[in-house]
């Protein structure tokens, strides 16, 4: 009833809007005849336009206020793609109001607000932000939105070729944890290689080669696909063709030196054999030489992953083994909406494996985590408490006397460095070995009484345990004298 009543007020309004128009014109030609007539016209025509507009005004209002959501999900269930637009927050009422979270109405709203985020995500990824959107996106449900996400990934690389490598990247850290995702994406491209081809287009051809080769740089699509494609441009070569396979050969040709060293050597001879028969033109000529030219360089410049897009691991990686020769199906029904006899059970079973990906933990381990940390942390609080301050400065003293007896049992002052930054000192305790150096240099004190009569003991000890010799005291003055003639020597040497 609410769409009949719609389209009738359509109706009316256009009607009047057309009445109105001819009568216009008819009202200018006859304007010295019958002036007062028109006018007279067309004012009843607008008070009576304004009151059917004002009509069809107050039933939307009463239709929105009464909120016949049937008419909305019937307007968007007309097309495959999801019709009207409906704005973010009214969309989020819309699925709150909606009491039966099973029911096809809210399903078809969870699809279009998971249609919207996926694209959105795609949309803004970069190189510097990859990271940071992987986790976002594993938030969504890939399983349910496979189909949406390979074809927004696809219109994205189209739209940027540019940022082809990035797109790559995206979908091989997909690929490992879900690689029905990564197959189904691969299946649609080569697909849509095909038909690029068969339609002689070029530019969605040289788009879907360059994600091919980054596929293969990624370990997401194997490397039979990459020579099975450029033996298949090179069938019938064209300067079309041979452009792209050019194009091809520079983005994945260091990973085919790796992985296919003879099938890249072959590659190159049918580029020499096009090049030496010269039924191409210049320009293709000139790209086939510069591409030998890479090939002598070794790929240089040319990597196959970037390294701040090598996310995988080698242990990860997962490569879908498909062949450009089979019959390939691209699922496009997977784009569609279709209504799910077990929606709540795929959404828990999604949520679990979701916490499993991003390393989330529930409630109870998370407080089980809580209460050890506290408990570590009241253990550190009492070990500190537990331990003891020397006040009575035995170890500083203990300190000074060793520092000074290094001094003094050194020959020069090289052997008394070495000596001295043996010595395990504690933080703060740096100043000492300065100033127990000074007071030595300038021969003052600052000891303590027991250090002195140590020094005084160890001093009369020294004495004692000297050897007694059986010369003649002639001969001990003279060699004090010697021995004093000896040091002036060497204090003028120094």
């Amino acid at each position: 009833m609410a769409r009949k009543q719609i389209s009738e007020s359509c109706e009316v309004y256009e009607r009047d809007h057309r009445d109105r128009y001819h009568r216009k014109r008819s009202s200018r030609s006859h304007v010295h005849h019958s002036r007062r007539d028109s006018s007279d016209s067309e004012r009843e025509n607008i008070t009576k336009h304004d009151d059917r507009r004002y009509e069809f005004r107050s039933k939307n209002d009463d239709r929105k206020r009464a909120g016949d959501e049937e008419t909305i999900y019937g307007a968007r269930q007309s097309s495959e793609t999801g019709g009207v637009y409906i704005p973010p927050f009214k969309l989020g009422r819309m699925m709150k109001q909606v009491e039966d979270k099973s029911s096809v109405e809210y399903q078809r709203l969870t699809w279009d607000a998971l249609k919207k985020s996926i694209n959105g995500l795609v949309n803004k990824v970069n190189a510097s932000n990859l990271k940071n959107i992987i986790p976002e996106l594993f938030q969504e449900n890939l399983i349910r939105g496979r189909g949406l996400f390979c074809r927004s990934c696809m219109k994205s690389q189209m739209a940027s070729p540019r940022f082809t490598d990035v797109f790559a990247a995206l979908v091989a850290v997909v690929n490992t944890k879900f690689p029905e995702v990564g197959y189904l994406l691969l299946r649609r491209i080569l697909f849509q290689f095909k038909r690029a081809y068969k339609r002689n287009d070029k530019l969605p051809l040289r788009a879907v080669v360059k994600f091919i080769a980054h596929l293969v740089n990624q370990y997401v699509a194997p490397e039979t696909v990459a020579l099975e494609l450029v033996t298949f441009l090179l069938a019938k070569p064209t300067e079309d063709s041979v452009e792209v396979a050019v194009g091809f050969v520079t983005d994945c040709g260091s990973i085919l030196r790796e992985l296919s060293p003879q099938g890249l050597y072959l590659i190159f001879v049918c580029f020499r054999g096009i090049l030496h028969e010269g039924e191409i033109g210049k320009r293709v000529q000139f790209l086939i030489e510069g591409l030998f030219a890479i090939r002598r360089a070794e790929f240089r410049g040319y990597p196959a992953v970037r390294p701040e897009l090598d996310l995988v691991e080698k242990e990860d990686q997962l490569t879908h083994q498909i062949s450009l020769n089979t019959e390939i199906d691209s699922e496009i029904s997977l784009d569609i909406f279709k209504p799910d006899p077990n929606y709540l059970e795929n959404e828990k079973c999604y949520e679990e494996l979701k916490k499993i990906i991003l390393g989330e933990k529930s409630e109870d381990e998370d407080e089980e985590h809580s209460d050890a940390d506290s408990y570590d942390d009241d253990e550190e609080e009492e070990e500190e408490q537990m331990k003891i301050k020397d006040e009575t400065d035995t170890n500083l003293i203990n300190l000074r006397r060793t520092i000074y007896l290094t001094i003094m049992s050194s020959k020069d002052f090289e052997e008394a460095g070495h000596k001295l930054l043996k010595i395990k000192l504690e933080p703060g305790q740096e100043m000492e070995l300065f100033s127990i150096n000074f007071f030595t240099c300038i021969g003052l004190g600052g000891l303590t009484d027991n250090l002195r009569v140590h020094l005084k003991m160890s001093s009369l000890i020294r004495q004692q345990q000297k050897p007694f010799s059986g010369f003649d005291s002639s001969s001990d003055s003279k060699s004090d004298d010697e021995s004093d003639s000896d040091r002036r020597r060497k204090r003028r040497r120094r």
